[in-house]
């Protein structure tokens, strides 16, 4: 697949932070890395997502709507003219206790495209942790394409 180019890169990401909502804004998410091939995104360490008293042990709801929220990310640099898209299926296989302090890295890309369905898949670690994935993700999402694109509407300052 052909790269995007890095202004497009560039908007994607911003209407992507800029659509977030409630829990995806405090999980104050850093885009590292965008091509059609797929994304890389950061989630800096945050206790508050912790269930033990030490403070290192994520939640695994959290890891599933990061899963979740990449995921979409992964569909609209891969995917062209996507006016909406809804999570359809969403399956995370836990590999292991999520116990750190360190950031969670996470990589998605849309494997599969149809004209109303997307296929992704990705995975989850800690930073410096690459080869012990924490959670792996699949997820298939539907598609609606209009006449005008989120990511042009966006662009264009006509979508709120």
């Amino acid at each position: 697949m052909a790269e995007i180019t890095q202004k497009k890169m560039e908007q994607i990401a911003l209407m992507w932070n800029a659509r977030g909502k409630g829990l995806i804004t405090h999980m104050a998410l850093d885009i590292e890395e965008v091509s059609t091939e797929g994304v890389r995104v950061r989630m800096p360490f945050n206790p508050d997502f912790c269930v033990d008293a030490d403070q290192t042990l994520l939640h695994g709801g959290i890891l599933t709507a990061l899963l979740d929220s990449v995921f979409g990310l992964a569909n609209f640099v891969a995917i062209d003219g996507v006016s909406t898209m809804a999570t359809l299926d969403l399956r995370v296989d836990y590999l292991r206790p999520a116990r750190s302090r360190a950031d969670v890295i996470v990589t998605a890309h849309c494997f599969r495209k149809t004209r109303h369905i997307a296929f992704d898949s990705g995975s989850i670690w800690f930073d410096g942790h690459e080869e012990a994935e924490i959670a792996r993700g699949t997820a298939s999402f539907a598609l609606t394409r209009g006449e005008t694109s989120l990511f042009d509407a966006m662009t264009e300052g006509k979508a709120s």
